[in-house]
């Protein structure tokens, strides 16, 4: 165990604490805690009514719409990303900590944060599979975050010799006074809306990628987007000659990204290009499903919002007649999808609630050659209805030998539990057809 983790206990073992949110983080959060404070009671705070957890005298439990009201009788709050600061009483803010900044002030390993808007997960995973490749089993590599594990349980065993690849969320980076040593920040857009006060509050919870930064660290950064040019000038601790400038877009930018990396860590270039020629993908990223009744599929459930779509309909073509859109409102502004889609060979449009009326409305605006498109609307009870009618719908109007692309540009919050769920219904409903 490292001396951080003796640290933590001294401090922590007075304090009266609660975990924030009990979702995947948050039950990684007890376990650490049990390990280490087997005695202590420990408050557990959570919107839902019922818990899936067996209860006993050293838990005390705040659940429903009134769970945030017991923030004020502790010490210490461990918040899950998924509850934004925006509706928690603004006077607990100091106590409140996370996941994220507990591990980044913790483990004495070596952490590559990559954060964007979009790509970020998929770049962690090339960078990741990288480093696997070039160090084998000499040093230990591990993939944590949005699309690894939770981090808590990794600190006790973390050594200095370690690497992490953090894929890092605003909702993660939101209040940090801690950065990675090496920050990958790829892009920004408008997005999640619904979870900060404003956009202006978006843009400061991902610079903290990299404001905490020393001399000593390194900042890789996208210099043809805007508005990472114009923040960038406040990485004052960072040298000139360790922010490093990258450019590209969509699979080009996670690719130089990876290079940029893969040059500080003195990895060999064969090995970078042989990992990216192997061409492995993530679960629900432009993921190739199959060939079915003679059609092309795509699961790119992850694409939460238009500009991940856009690159979507990019990289696919003249080959792509059909896409299926739609899910849970965030704000967002779908013009550029709109015209997106206008320029490309696209015929047929699937649109799911509750985006798809305004997608449906952006193209019709734009549509000033009056191109003929094929309108789909998707209203049903259930979620696996939603997928069952979308995949029939796909099958009877696309022609054979063309694709058709399942990249919602939304949420999926209305109907789904998140992208995940509705990625794996497609997959599965598609493969039983």
């Amino acid at each position: 165990m490292n001396n951080n983790i003796q640290n933590l206990k001294k401090e922590w073992r007075e304090k009266n604490i609660m975990i924030l949110g009990f979702g995947q983080e948050g039950k990684d959060t007890f376990k650490f805690l049990r390990k280490f404070f087997p005695e202590k009671t420990i408050g557990i705070a959570d919107q839902k009514k019922l818990l899936k957890i067996k209860k006993n005298n050293k838990i005390k439990l705040h659940l429903g719409e009134k769970y945030l009201e017991s923030i004020k009788d502790y010490d210490l709050i461990i918040k899950s990303p998924g509850i934004p600061f925006k509706i928690i009483p603004k006077s607990t803010w100091p106590k409140i900590t996370s996941q994220t900044e507990i591990f980044l002030n913790n483990c004495p390993g070596k952490i590559i944060g990559i954060t964007g808007t979009k790509g970020k997960g998929t770049t962690a995973f090339l960078i990741y599979q990288i480093l696997k490749k070039s160090f084998k089993r000499k040093i230990k590599i591990k993939l944590i975050g949005n699309i690894g594990q939770p981090v808590l349980n990794l600190l006790p065993s973390a050594t200095k010799k370690d690497i992490y690849v953090y894929e890092l969320s605003s909702h993660q980076l939101h209040n940090l006074k801690k950065s990675p040593h090496i920050a990958v920040f790829l892009n920004i857009y408008p997005e999640h809306l619904d979870y900060f006060k404003d956009f202006e509050e978006y843009v400061r919870a991902k610079s903290n990628i990299f404001l905490w930064q020393k001399s000593q660290d390194y900042l890789i950064y996208n210099k043809d987007n805007k508005i990472i040019k114009e923040i960038i000038r406040k990485a004052k601790n960072v040298s000139r000659e360790q922010k490093i400038p990258i450019k590209g877009k969509n699979y080009e930018i996670n690719k130089e990204a990876a290079g940029a990396i893969s040059k500080i860590l003195n990895i060999e270039k064969e090995v970078v290009e042989e990992v990216i020629k192997g061409g492995k993908s993530l679960p629900h990223r432009m993921e190739l499903i199959g060939n079915f009744k003679n059609i092309i599929f795509y699961n790119d459930s992850a694409a939460t919002m238009p500009e991940a779509t856009i690159a979507g309909i990019q990289s696919l073509g003249n080959r792509l007649e059909t896409i299926i859109l739609g899910g849970s409102d965030k704000n967002l502004e779908f013009k550029n999808l709109a015209k997106e889609i206008l320029k490309s060979n696209i015929k047929n449009i699937i649109l799911f609630p509750e985006t798809g009326e305004k997608i449906y409305n952006s193209i019709v605006r734009h549509n000033k050659e009056k191109k003929h498109l094929n309108y789909f609307f998707v209203k049903e009870k259930n979620k696996k209805n939603y997928i069952k009618k979308s995949i029939k719908t796909a099958i009877k109007h696309t022609e054979k030998n063309k694709t058709c692309l399942f990249s919602p540009a939304s949420a999926s919050f209305n109907i789904f539990k998140d992208y995940k769920e509705r990625g794996d219904l497609f997959k599965k409903y598609l493969k039983n057809e």
